[in-house]
């Protein structure tokens, strides 16, 4: 059995990665609240955009993470078109749950609907991480362990989407999206604590990038994403702020008429 460490560099690793979690989660709900109070095409827009914040901030939580994990005896590369399929389905099925709570005329099923897709989607975006892995042994997991993180995964989707439907002030909003990106931690390292690696020494060269190679740079690009866009939705006006605006400029048309 290799000797399984996950946070490698201390405490950078799972820090950074639970500030990407609560920054996504932040950054999606703000953009939900906008959705809600929104029509047609705007809507849609925003539901998009929360999407890709939400599922960009759960896939750069978990590969920051595994930038920590290291097993005794072996290197570690990753499948390059298997991460990259990670980051796609972390994105869908977050946009299956946030439009499902976005467009159901019936909050209460889209709720649960929506939170056990989303839920399930970003289990499944761990595990496909994980078979992304190359390294010179076999992996095996505990299934109850596993289905503990999957349990989380589905709580944490459901309670976030819940955030989204009920919560709409910024300060409340920062709160929820802290409690989620602990979920999304809680869920990534209950599942890693699932995992048993036996290594089998060997001198051949392991398919995939490195994580320096590949998933840093891309970590990093989305993290950036994060932040910009986060910048964009701060400096962007609410729709009771466009409306409020609206009615000060028809009030200032009126005055100068007369």
């Amino acid at each position: 059995m290799g000797h399984l460490d996950h946070a490698a560099y201390g405490w950078l690793t799972p820090v950074l990665s639970y500030a990407m979690a609560s920054l996504g989660a932040a950054l999606g709900l703000r953009c939900t609240v906008r959705a809600l109070a929104a029509t047609g095409r705007s809507r849609r827009n925003w539901l998009l955009t929360a999407a890709s914040a939400i599922g960009t901030g759960i896939w750069t939580m978990h590969f920051v993470a595994m930038l920590g994990f290291s097993v005794t005896g072996t290197e570690i590369h990753y499948n390059v078109p298997l991460t990259i399929l990670s980051l796609l389905v972390a994105m869908a099925v977050v946009g299956a749950g946030v439009f499902a709570v976005g467009y159901g005329r019936d909050r209460g099923r889209a709720l649960v609907l929506g939170g056990l897709t989303t839920g399930l989607g970003v289990a499944s975006m761990h595990y496909l991480g994980m078979a992304a892995l190359r390294l010179h042994g076999t992996i095996g997991y505990d299934p109850v362990t596993v289905g503990l993180s999957v349990a989380i995964a589905v709580v944490a989707a459901t309670a976030a989407l819940w955030a989204a439907l009920n919560i709409k002030s910024p300060a409340a909003v920062a709160v929820a999206s802290l409690v989620m990106g602990a979920a999304v931690s809680s869920m990534h390292y209950t599942g890693m604590a699932a995992v048993a690696v036996t290594v089998t020494p060997s001198d051949t060269p392991l398919p995939g990038a490195t994580a320096m190679q590949f998933v840093f740079p891309l970590a990093v690009g989305l993290g950036s994403y994060l932040f910009l866009t986060s910048a964009f939705v701060a400096l962007s006006p609410t729709a009771g702020e466009r409306a409020a605006s609206a009615h000060a400029r028809s009030l200032g048309g009126r005055a100068a008429a007369h």
